[in-house]
């Protein structure tokens, strides 16, 4: 009779950290190593969602919006609110 082997499948990925370790993650105060664009896998997701100040995306102008651009550098909100407002008088 053969014995059945048993194998462990690996699900997903393992995180690891480029540069052996020897370099860390670029957001003060962060001291994990980095994985891509200078960042650690925590703050590199960060940076993909658009949470960090310079983000993957272009961000609306205007003060404290973090918002995609649509056109002429305002998220679809503002962009209505700018110009929208001007076609309408």
């Amino acid at each position: 009779m053969a014995e059945a082997t048993q194998t462990t499948k690996l699900t997903h990925w393992p995180r690891t950290a480029k540069g052996s370790g020897k370099k860390a993650c670029t957001v003060e105060g962060c001291k994990r190593p980095y994985r891509a664009k200078s960042y650690c896998f925590f703050h590199f997701k960060k940076w993909r969602q658009g949470d960090l100040p310079h983000s993957r995306y272009r961000v609306c102008s205007k003060p404290e919006c973090r918002i995609k651009t649509m056109k002429a550098g305002l998220c679809e909100k503002h962009y209505a609110e700018t110009y929208k407002k001007d076609a309408a008088a």
